[in-house]
């Protein structure tokens, strides 16, 4: 079948670390010898024997409206490489890795990440929606190979081809829910909630309903806009009118810039009636006004602002290669961390191979990563995370409000949504309960 337009068709045509620096997109890895398309069967590493390299697929937006979070991602990860090659690399070989840009568009992310397979790539590291999760995974349960997933989402979902590294609505939401109904949250009981059209705000929002209902709580408004939606003036209007108390935010990508916007524009006070989100950090605040955003929430697993020794060395050391005006936020920190953890499971197994890294996997591992021990869950294939909630700053930076004792370990089936579902990879896989219906496009 003749490739579409605009799709690569071999390794040489996906963009290599030479090329992305001539275009200004991965400027920090050194240039590493071209990797052509080569057969693995019975290498035992996976790889071809006298390579001196290893491929491995970045699959990030640097381009559309995802591209405002998706940049900072790839480059956590580019970092993350970078560090590993300056310490020798992985099994003794340097990790070449293939970033070809998805523009954002759901489309292009199922063909891009078959062109990162062809190529030859050990496992891939990429998506930022859901949409673009779900629209690969069928491929990477087709060529048994690994996806790492390093977004927070919205959970209902299990696969033995994916290690997610982002937080699920037990580790994220629902603390949140919880210090919002508390009396140091306002007792706030009158939440709205707003979201992008897509997976995870639909799903991550029944998932709030069914808590809220445990609570004796009703949401008092519900509203999803397409992603890159840009006027939110009548949707602001229909909140002040709803009588909220708080706002729940799943709004994904540039649409956040509009929303605060006319939040502004409104005269909306932050004290009264304050937004938490789920999707903005402090590269998303880079491109919003302090005075817009400012008394507003985040919920997340790790904010630039936290004050460890191991955390200010990572920013110093992510700034000095890419430059001292960037900053670090949530899924950076995640993304980073599932490199080495990858990076762990490779040198545990002795090799590359699927089967075996998954099996290096399945023993449990831990990484120390700035924002603290991240552990990854053997049953689920996702990763203990801690809580946090920050109040965002007028430096556009977060104080951080509320922090969970310890880690909390993932459930990417909380039972008072999934009656009957849950995932034990260590004791036989998903079970299933009976079938959810969510509304919307999932």
């Amino acid at each position: 079948m003749t490739p579409r337009s605009g799709t690569p068709k071999s390794a040489a045509d996906l963009p290599t670390r030479r090329a992305a620096m001539a275009r200004g997109t991965a400027a920090t890895l050194v240039a590493a010898r071209a990797l052509a398309p080569a057969l693995f069967t019975g290498c035992s590493l996976g790889i071809p024997p006298r390579a001196r390299t290893v491929p491995l697929g970045l699959l990030h937006s640097q381009t559309g409206p995802l591209a405002i979070s998706a940049t900072s991602l790839r480059d956590a990860q580019i970092f993350a490489c970078e560090k590993i090659n300056a310490d020798g690399g992985v099994l003794g070989r340097q990790i070449d890795i293939k970033a070809p840009d998805p523009k954002s568009r759901l489309d292009l992310f199922e063909r891009r990440a078959r062109a990162l397979l062809d190529a030859g790539c050990v496992a891939v590291f990429g998506c930022w929606t859901s949409s673009s999760r779900k629209a690969v995974l069928p491929l990477f349960e087709e060529r048994d190979k690994l996806l790492f997933y390093a977004v927070q989402y919205e959970g209902n979902e299990s696969s033995k081809s994916i290690v997610y590294g982002g937080m699920v609505p037990n580790q994220q939401i629902v603390p949140a829910l919880d210090w919002l109904l508390s009396a140091e949250g306002g007792s706030r009981k009158k939440i709205y909630l707003l979201g992008s059209d897509y997976v995870f705000p639909r799903t991550a929002n029944y998932i709030t309903r069914k808590y809220l209902e445990t609570r004796g709580v009703k949401p008092v408004g519900e509203a999803y806009y397409p992603l890159n939606h840009a006027d939110f003036t009548a949707e602001v209007k229909k909140i002040t009118a709803s009588g909220a108390d708080c706002v729940l935010n799943t709004i994904n990508g540039d649409s956040n810039l509009a929303f605060f916007a006319a939040l502004a524009a409104a005269k909306v006070d932050p004290a009264k009636l304050p937004v938490v989100s789920t999707s903005i950090g402090e590269d998303e605040l880079r491109n919003l006004l302090p005075e817009q955003v400012k008394g507003h929430y985040a919920a997340s697993c790790y904010f630039q602002s936290l004050s460890t020794e191991a955390n200010r060395r990572w920013i110093a050391d992510f700034r000095r290669e890419f430059g001292f005006d960037r900053v670090t936020d949530d899924p950076m920190e995640p993304g980073y961390c599932l490199v080495n953890l990858w990076k762990q499971a490779v040198e545990k197994a002795g090799s590359f191979e699927t089967a075996a890294v998954r099996q290096a996997l399945a023993g449990g591992l831990e990484f120390a990563g700035p924002g603290g021990r991240v552990r990854l869950d053997p049953a689920t294939q996702h990763c203990d995370r801690w809580f946090r909630l920050g109040r965002i700053r007028g430096d556009r930076q977060f104080e951080l409000v509320e922090e969970s004792e310890e880690p909390i370990p993932p459930d990417p089936y909380p039972q008072f949504a999934f009656p009957g579902w849950k995932c034990d990879w260590t004791k036989g896989g998903l079970e299933r309960g009976p079938e959810v219906k969510i509304d919307g496009p999932i």
